[in-house]
């Protein structure tokens, strides 16, 4: 029998379904390396509310469900679907970010992830950003020029670039463009998702 809902808010229809969300919930934060805190920055909860959640003791409502999903870069559909799949191919879907074209191609629960990007060459520099970890980049096809801090790097077709990510970098297309395999670890892919 499904689970009533209280006014104002929306449950999962099962128990079964609840405690897959909250399971979800919990899986994809510590996979991407976020503590109950940098979650609540991030949803403007608090990290009380949060860990209620994670543990059961707090109502599953589309009020903290929207904010969570969003927070963790995976879409609500996702969250809620509880039918079994044993589909190991996963189909990226295309989304522009700044002046490149993304394909996730790792799961959301992944503990790293894996994007190719088609760069547009570009006239004006990106800005360069910093967290902690490491990533990597794969040139498929052209030329990319890896910025780091004062350095220029360029990175031709079969050629791979590993670098601390402390360092403020960034990647542009040079002469056309240029599509990249990056991977990053758990810090990377919690410091991507939030400009992704």
């Amino acid at each position: 029998m499904a689970n009533r809902s209280t006014p104002g808010t929306s449950r999962p229809a099962t128990p079964d379904v609840d405690a897959l969300v909250r399971a979800r919930l919990r899986a994809l934060r510590t996979s991407a390396g976020l503590s109950l805190d940098d979650v609540a920055q991030r949803t403007h909860l608090s990290a009380s509310t949060i860990s209620r959640i994670e543990t059961g003791h707090r109502t599953l409502g589309l009020d903290v469900l929207m904010p969570l999903a969003r927070a963790l870069s995976v879409r609500l559909d996702d969250l809620l679907d509880d039918t079994i799949s044993d589909d190991v191919v996963i189909r990226p879907e295309p989304s522009q970010w700044n002046s490149a074209t993304v394909w996730q191609l790792t799961r959301p629960a992944s503990s790293f992830a894996a994007v190719k990007l088609r760069l547009e060459p570009n006239d004006a520099e990106p800005d360069q950003k910093v967290h902690p970890g490491r990533d990597w980049m794969f040139v498929l096809q052209g030329r990319a020029l890896l910025l780091l801090g004062e350095r220029r790097i360029e990175v031709a077709a079969g050629e791979v670039a590993e670098f601390a990510t402390m360092t403020p970098h960034a990647v542009v297309a040079v002469d056309g463009p240029a599509e990249v395999l990056m991977v990053f670890d758990p810090h990377g892919r919690a410091a991507h998702a939030e400009t992704t």
